[in-house]
């Protein structure tokens, strides 16, 4: 069932999605050559938790970190570690945080010093793809309009939509009704009232959408070892458009 968060409950919300965003800032600013993503875990875990807010992802269905750190081929849930990031590469950092009774979700790709044209372009279309998936966004708006648009966006970019991970509603549990997919047609879906808060977050990969899990139970990795990539805003659905309150 979704839940339409009232305004107060909006109100609670704000804060802990103003400590992702903040947290996601200060985590890419020392995204550099030589760093372990086990580093970043722990300056995002002190970084949240000096804001007064708790890592959602920390012990979450036995999750072992604040953060997932995914690199390169890595597409989501990648667990931080003794991983050395190297020139070129490229990072996805996806966090939550919990204050005020609510959790925040957000998700950026960070490059690692100078990287190729293809994952510079990788990570502007993903970033593109999260836009488009909210042009035209408000009240009555059919849900998987976000992604039949995200999809059409990538695909015409020569990339490929993920489709065994989606975005979510959010609010008290870090999950909730509605699932919102990557993919889609136009016209389909429940029509989103106001006061709807979803998580929206493209994760593209340059070459085929195949993937499978590592033993860690955790990592997803694309099969063919291209790129992958991933944006993602909390938002709230308005009658006249869309509040994000993550940026």
């Amino acid at each position: 069932m979704i839940y339409v968060k009232s305004e107060e409950e909006i109100g609670l919300l704000r804060e802990p999605c103003a400590i992702v965003r903040d947290t996601l800032a200060f985590v890419g600013a020392r995204v550099r050559p030589g760093v372990t993503t086990a580093e970043l875990d722990a300056c995002a875990e002190e970084y949240i938790r000096s804001r007064g807010a708790v890592p959602s992802c920390l012990g979450y269905s036995g999750y072992p970190a604040s953060i997932c750190a995914s690199v390169n081929e890595e597409i989501v849930h990648g667990i931080p570690g003794g991983r050395v990031l190297r020139e070129g590469d490229i990072v996805s950092i996806d966090l939550c945080a919990y204050k005020n009774g609510f959790h925040g979700d957000g998700a950026r790709t960070f490059a690692v010093g100078q990287i190729d044209a293809e994952k510079q372009k990788l990570i502007r279309v993903t970033e593109e793809c999260f836009w488009k998936g909210i042009e035209g966004l408000r009240a009555g708006t059919p849900l998987y309009d976000i992604g039949a648009a995200v999809q059409k966006h990538a695909e015409e970019n020569g990339f490929s939509v993920v489709r065994e991970f989606v975005g979510h509603g959010i609010g008290r549990e870090m999950h909730e009704d509605p699932s919102v997919p990557n993919f889609g047609k136009r016209g389909t879906g429940v029509r989103l009232k106001a006061g709807t808060v979803l998580c929206v977050e493209p994760m593209i990969v340059a070459g085929a959408r195949a993937l499978r899990v590592l033993d860690d139970g955790w990592t997803a990795v694309t099969l063919d070892k291209k790129p992958a990539a991933h944006y993602e805003n909390t938002l709230v659905v308005r009658e006249d458009g869309v509040e994000i309150l993550t940026l």
